[in-house]
């Protein structure tokens, strides 16, 4: 199964072409391609002898459904580029026509984006009154959510009402789930994890994303970037809030029998993720199964309605993912392009 995505997805073998600006692994920075302790010592995270073989990755294009823009770009990056995964946002506007094209696309791997922060909800507005505001819209930031679920001041029976509720509207669209995540990661949150894991195994869904982001050179990064330093320096360090969580994620997701990536990339350079950091990341990407969390689109009315800062680099990551030298970077590195639908069973 594995040789046969590999066959489907990285075609562009043979002689790695190196156009201007664009350098091999053998001369990117060292830095950014030292073995670091952090990927041999996970307390969460170790590779399993199994996957130790290869190098795997998914590709996963989160937002799936949101606007009609990102539905096309994420299309184009699985026929095109290195698309291989996505997740569908149950109450986005273009909802019913990514799942068009996901019947289409029968190697694409889709999965649900569970989402409690943006838009309407799925479930009837009167009866998640800890949830939405006055319009019937999600009312709490992610921030907001986590530290209201803390507090216990929004009703875990409501928020479990609505999950089931989005995860049933993309099962009923006939959707063959591959797997759980969440939107800004909502999963993850401690009072909900528990709760996610569940419904999956009440739903027959065996993956979940775990966001143990592999080694992350933040220096670089904004160096490369000099304005957007604060913004990088959140990110990086939301990326090790969501590194311990996942070390209890992990070990539940393992007793549950479900199944996820051993790193996670992207999350940092989320925002950031061009073709040079996508070069960055695959030189060092380690042994084992990887994810490379992205999020493509094509800018348009819709999204700039959408409360999201991402706008332009959308379609700054699709020419990234699409490039062709990534594609031969794949095959030189030997890196197997798989989905979640791909994943070995927990050992």
């Amino acid at each position: 199964m594995l040789q046969c995505l590999r066959d489907d997805y990285i075609t562009d073998g043979g002689t790695f072409s190196q156009p201007h600006n664009w350098r091999g692994c053998k001369s990117a920075s060292r830095r950014w391609q030292r073995p670091h302790a952090l990927l041999r010592s996970s307390p969460c995270c170790r590779a399993r002898p199994s996957e130790m073989i290869m190098k795997r990755l998914i590709v996963n294009a989160d937002d799936f459904g949101l606007s009609h823009g990102i539905n096309q770009a994420i299309m184009l990056g699985h026929r095109q580029g290195i698309i291989t995964s996505a997740t569908l946002m149950a109450n986005g506007a273009g909802f019913a026509a990514a799942v068009e094209m996901a019947r289409t696309a029968t190697n694409l791997g889709v999965g649900v984006h569970l989402n409690l922060t943006e838009g309407a909800p799925i479930s009837a507005p009167s009866g998640l009154p800890s949830l939405v505001d006055a319009r019937g819209l999600f009312a709490h930031t992610v921030a907001q959510l986590g530290w209201h679920s803390l507090l216990g001041t929004i009703s875990l029976l409501e928020v479990e009402r609505e999950l089931r509720a989005q995860i049933e509207k993309v099962l009923a669209a006939g959707v063959a789930v591959t797997h759980l995540d969440g939107h800004k990661h909502v999963h993850l949150m401690p009072a909900l994890c528990g709760m996610v894991i569940r419904l999956a195994t009440d739903y027959g869904i065996r993956g979940i994303r775990c966001p143990c982001e592999g080694s992350t050179d933040v220096r670089r990064l904004m160096r490369r970037n000099p304005r957007a330093a604060p913004r990088l320096l959140k990110q990086y360090g939301v990326s090790r809030v969501l590194w311990l969580l996942s070390w209890r994620a992990s070990k539940a997701c393992q007793q549950a029998g479900l199944r996820h990536p051993t790193w996670l990339y992207g999350l940092t350079a989320t925002g950031f993720l061009d073709a040079e950091v996508l070069q960055s990341i695959l030189c060092r990407l380690p042994a084992g199964t990887s994810e490379l969390m992205c999020h493509p689109g094509y800018v348009d009315d819709h999204l700039r309605r959408t409360p999201t800062r991402l706008l332009a680099q959308r379609e700054q990551e699709l020419q990234g993912l699409v490039r062709p030298e990534i594609r031969q970077l794949l095959a030189r590195e030997r890196i197997a392009l798989i989905s979640y639908r791909d994943l070995p069973q927990p050992g």
